[in-house]
């Protein structure tokens, strides 16, 4: 169970990296672009297939 935990922390910080890379924590200033952030951390293999998941 130790190493599924690691793995999770590396997805997540993987995925942070991604989504600040694409700008998707540019200007969190609604609803719309905060679940867009945190879909793109979550959903980041689709954005390096260039796959734009913005919430409007």
């Amino acid at each position: 169970m130790r190493g599924s935990g690691i793995g999770g922390v590396i997805y997540l910080v993987i995925g942070v990296l991604v989504a600040v890379a694409q700008n998707y924590f540019d200007h969190l200033n609604t609803l719309g672009r905060l679940l867009s952030a945190i879909l793109a951390v979550m959903l980041w293999p689709l954005l390096l297939f260039g796959i734009d998941i913005r919430v409007s």
